[in-house]
């Protein structure tokens, strides 16, 4: 994938460079310490994924995301914890806490990369089958999967397509958060941000500000957490 980098600080665009040496599937055309410049070479340019940083002398990284072509993905990067929510507003693919790691960057470009693979298939029908009292059924690079409802740790959208994460594995499907909201039982499954729904009955932990899934965490949107805080009482 062809990816730049637009981060104001030499030191953060330096950190980011040695990632992306170290992650194959990735080729680094650019980086930018200017909002400005990264947008006239995306626009010139064929660039599929920006690493991006949300603060930034004059236009944010939140402004900025906001003019890239839809089939241009980001990845935000930053030391502002508080900005995870409003990545997710965004359709952002990832959020990347500074320091960033390697493990953690690459599952980033993985995420990143499985986007792409679906945009690139022929077949743009919904995938979506059906939903019964304990399972859904979904159909996943031409294979249908049987769903329990128990297995499901959390559901997360990538723009037109969800990922339903489970216990043993990820599988992806086209059909939108809204939609396989409106199919799922209320009493097991809450949405807790713009593109996040997860399965109550596995909550471990959680705060004013986060979900705790097992290794996993889970930003509560502003909009959603009165709801999130009346279910869990």
């Amino acid at each position: 994938m062809n990816c730049i980098i637009v981060d104001d600080e030499p030191l953060g665009r330096k950190a980011i460079q040695l990632l992306v040496k170290e992650t194959s599937i990735l080729k680094l055309l650019g980086s930018f310490s200017d909002a400005d410049f990264a947008g006239q070479f995306i626009h010139e340019n064929p660039v599929d994924l920006v690493f991006l940083d949300i603060r930034m002398p004059g236009a944010s990284g939140i402004e900025f995301a906001k003019t890239i072509p839809k089939e241009t993905l980001v990845i935000f990067t930053t030391a502002y914890p508080e900005y995870a929510v409003d990545s997710y507003q965004l359709d952002a693919i990832d959020y990347l806490l500074k320091p960033v790691e390697l493990p953690r960057f690459q599952k980033a470009v993985e995420k990143a990369y499985d986007y792409r693979l679906l945009l690139s298939e022929k077949s743009q029908k919904n995938q979506f089958e059906s939903v019964s009292t304990n399972h859904i059924f979904v159909k996943s690079d031409r294979r249908f999967y049987r769903i329990l409802f128990d297995n499901i740790l959390f559901i997360e959208g990538l723009k037109d397509y969800i990922v339903i994460q489970t216990n043993e594995r990820k599988i992806i499907t086209k059909i939108t958060v809204k939609a396989i909201q409106e199919q799922l039982p209320a009493d097991i499954f809450l949405r807790v941000n713009k593109s996040y729904i997860v399965n109550k009955n596995k909550i471990e932990a959680f705060d004013n500000n986060d979900i705790f899934i097992g290794k996993y965490e889970i930003a509560i949107g502003n909009t959603y957490k009165d709801l999130f805080l009346e279910e869990m009482r």
